[in-house]
C-alpha cells in the first residue's frame, strides 16, 4: 500500500482522504487488515489522534470495521456503505473517470427523476410551484448560457426535491449533484438539449401546480432523455481516453 505523508491543515481528513481512495479503488480489498495505528502514524507522518479520527470516520462511512483488540479491516462497500460514496468512486486515485460508476450515477438519475417529478406533483405545496416557474423564467432569460442553465438546472431539481416531501430522494438529489459538479465542465455540451428544453421545465411546473403526476413523471422522463444517449457517449469517451475532469 503506498502511502505517503501527510501536508495538509485538517491531518484527519487527509488521513480519511487518502485511506478511502484506497479502499474505494481496489488498493485495499475487502477483508484485508489496515496497518496498524503505530504503523499508520510512520508512514503517513502524523499523529495518532488524528489517524484515530480518520478510522472512525471510515468506519461511520461503511468502509471499515473496528475491532477493539483485532485488525481494522476493510469492509465490501458495496454491502455497507451508502450512497455519499458515488463521488469519491466516480474518479479513480489517479483523476481519471471511471465509467462504470459514471454510468451507474446517469441510470440513477433517469429512474429517480421522474418520480421525483411525481411525488412532488402529488404533495405539492404552492411556494414549490411558484418557485419552479420562476426558475424557469430565469432559464429562458439565460438563453445559450449553459454555464448558468446548469445551474439553473440543479436548483430546479432541488425544488422539485424538496417538494416530494422525501428525505432520502432529497439527500440521493445532493449526492447526485455533488457527484455531477465533479465533471459538471466536461457534460455542458452533452447535457445542452436537456438544459435549452425550457418548454419541458415549464410543463414540469405547470404538472405540479395541477397535481397531475402522470403528466409530471411523463414529461421528466422526456427531459432527462434528451440528453442521456450524449451523457453516456461522453462518459464512455473520457472512460477509453483514460481523461481527467474535474
Amino acid at each position: 500500500m503506498p502511502l505517503h505523508p501527510i501536508a495538509r491543515t485538517s491531518l484527519p481528513d487527509a488521513v480519511f482522504d487518502q485511506l478511502s481512495s484506497e479502499i474505494c479503488h481496489g488498493e485495499l480489498a475487502p477483508g484485508a487488515p489496515l496497518p496498524s495505528e503505530r504503523v499508520l502514524c510512520a508512514a503517513l507522518g502524523v499523529n495518532r489522534g488524528a489517524v484515530r479520527e480518520a478510522l472512525k470516520r471510515l468506519a461511520q462511512a461503511g468502509l471499515v470495521v473496528i475491532r477493539h483488540g483485532g485488525p481494522t479491516r476493510v469492509l465490501d462497500f458495496t454491502e455497507s456503505a451508502g450512497l455519499d460514496l458515488l463521488a469519491r468512486l466516480l474518479l479513480r486515485s489517479d483523476g481519471t473517470l471511471d465509467l462504470g460508476v459514471g454510468r451507474s450515477v446517469l441510470e440513477m438519475r433517469s429512474a429517480l427523476g421522474p418520480e421525483i417529478a411525481a411525488q412532488c406533483a402529488r404533495r405539492r405545496a404552492d411556494p414549490i410551484a411558484e418557485e419552479l416557474e420562476r426558475v424557469v423564467g430565469e432559464m429562458e432569460a439565460a438563453d445559450q448560457d449553459l454555464a448558468r442553465l446548469s445551474e439553473l438546472g440543479m436548483e430546479y431539481w432541488r425544488l422539485l426535491s424538496r417538494g416530494s416531501d422525501n428525505v432520502a430522494y432529497q439527500l440521493a438529489c445532493n449526492t447526485l449533484h455533488r457527484t455531477y459538479d465533479m465533471i459538471r465542465s466536461a457534460l455542458l455540451q452533452a447535457m445542452a438539449p436537456e438544459l435549452l428544453d425550457c418548454e419541458r421545465h415549464r410543463q414540469i411546473a405547470a404538472a405540479v401546480r395541477k397535481r397531475d403526476t402522470e403528466a409530471a413523471a411523463r414529461t421528466a422522463r422526456e427531459l432527462l432523455g434528451r440528453s442521456e444517449r450524449r451523457i453516456l457517449q461522453v462518459l464512455e469517451t473520457l472512460g477509453r481516453a483514460g481523461e481527467v475532469r474535474s
